[in-house]
């Protein structure tokens, strides 16, 4: 039997600093094709080349990645400010309709930080611009310095909806993850179902209230060593599942 197909979201980028490209992390392919059994393809956000309905055609699920550009705030009704940082306005034009036609066709979907936030845009919430400003809330971005394993390492715990699909997921109603992001939800759109927060409050596991299909988003990066992580490992896998149980998956 063929693999499933899963489109992954790509980023604009600048290779050095003047030639345009589209690129997502390796740790992205590798987790959907190690871990998930799928067969990745780099979805570019041109909207003038990715067309939804023809993406839903080839693809079985899709997985919202990461990226360092925010969705742009006129998607939630603000206007923006230095505080939200760089946009990819042309990965939210493929983005949020694609995000809304899959979850309501049915289709698998894995939001991932800034795919994340995507989820909850789409469906009508909104974001805050810089978590760390908030009172009470702790720095949630990046480490600045450090190697790779350092700026990924665990940060914190997740506390999880007793009974719920993430804690059915992993098996346990508190897990640990890493913490990358600057933004966060503000308002929960209608049908987002917040199950995971982090210990200053912050939303960071969600799924779709009445999707038929795989519908779930984390805020932190679980891409990064999914193999081996026993925390990203059952989402992926979990998501695989869903992959081969969907009605639109192909058959070989």
């Amino acid at each position: 039997m063929a693999r499933p197909v899963v489109g992954i979201i790509s980023n604009h980028y600048m290779i050095n600093d003047e030639y345009p490209a589209q690129a997502t992390g390796l740790h992205n392919i590798e987790a959907v094709a190690e871990v998930t059994g799928a067969m990745p393809l780099l979805i570019p956000s041109l909207p003038h080349t990715s067309d939804v309905a023809e993406l839903l055609e080839v693809c079985q699920g899709f997985v919202f990645t990461g990226g360092r550009p925010n969705v742009h705030p006129k998607h939630y009704g603000e206007e923006p400010t230095e505080a939200h940082g760089q946009f990819d306005t042309d990965r939210d034009a493929v983005a949020l309709p694609l995000i809304r036609e899959a979850v309501a066709r049915g289709v698998p979907i894995l939001g991932i930080c800034r795919g994340f936030q995507e989820v909850n845009v789409a469906f009508g919430g909104s974001l805050y611009p810089e978590i760390r400003d908030l009172p009470g809330r702790m720095n949630h971005r990046m480490p600045p310095d450090g190697t790779l394993e350092e700026k990924f390492a665990l940060r914190h715990p997740i506390h999880l909806t007793p009974g719920g699909v993430f804690a059915r997921l992993f098996g346990a109603e508190e897990v640990i993850v890493n913490s990358l992001h600057g933004q966060g939800i503000k308002d929960k759109a209608k049908r987002v179902i917040v199950e995971g927060h982090a210990p200053d409050g912050t939303p960071e596991a969600i799924h779709i209230e009445g999707a038929t299909g795989f519908a779930l988003a984390v805020q932190w990066h679980p891409e990064w060593q999914a193999d081996q992580d026993p925390v990203s490992r059952p989402l992926f896998e979990g998501f695989g599942r869903a992959l081969r149980q969907s009605p639109m998956k192909q058959t070989g």
